[in-house]
């Protein structure tokens, strides 16, 4: 009885850790939704499973943990190359620099896009000799297009306006890059000598990918 006792404190502590860090990726952060909702899963199995230890039932408790097991292989795979590409390059000079839009509440940018912004500031003056194209189209409930939020918020902050290229019908990372591309090859560059992308940290792996694809 002690025994059972101990496993099934350990899994209700298990499961409440895992159900925090849920809330902290999906309330706490911006664009990790997707491991705060792995992260609840993952506390209501642990939840199960201990219910099944107690219980002794060996099968269906043994078949969960197989599958907690797959899930979180899974996981990794999937994870590993974004977490691994969350710090960016080490040297990341280049002629031009793409800021990818984010959601822009009215006219005012989004916490995640405010992050990308600040990020392309110190681009702009560790290399000011760079060219930043803002990128990104008007979505549902935004009044203005991300990329003429991105321009006024650089703007403001003393960004000048000749290193600024606005790229505003793009709707989709794919087209975010596509159209800067287009616009870099239309004043005689080619993307293929190498740029610069700004973007969330989750986001940076998939932007590499779509860029380099």
């Amino acid at each position: 009885m002690e025994n059972n006792g101990k496993k099934t404190s350990l899994s209700i502590w298990l499961s409440l850790i895992m159900a925090i860090l849920g809330a902290f990726f999906m309330f706490a952060l911006s664009g990790y939704t997707y491991i705060g909702c792995i992260c609840f899963l993952l506390s209501l199995l642990i939840l199960v499973y201990g219910y099944l230890s107690r219980k002794k039932k060996k099968g269906p408790a043994v078949a969960l943990s197989a599958f907690i097991a797959l899930g979180l292989c899974v996981f990794a795979v999937f994870e590993i190359p974004i977490i691994a590409a969350c710090g960016g390059d080490e040297n990341p000079e280049a002629d031009y620099l793409i800021v990818l839009g984010a959601r822009v509440m009215g006219e005012s940018p989004s916490r995640s896009l405010v992050n990308r912004l600040e990020a392309a500031l110190d681009y702009a003056r560790d290399y000011p000799e760079s060219m930043i194209i803002v990128s990104g189209g008007q979505g549902e409930g935004e009044k203005v297009s991300e990329a003429a939020a991105m321009e006024t918020y650089l703007l403001q902050r003393g960004v000048a306006p000749s290193r600024i290229i606005r790229e505003d019908n793009s709707t989709s990372t794919l087209e975010n890059l596509t159209f800067s591309f287009e616009i870099i090859r239309s004043r005689g560059d080619d993307p293929a000598d190498g740029v610069a992308i700004v973007s969330s940290e989750y986001h940076l792996h998939r932007a590499n990918m779509v860029a380099e694809s």
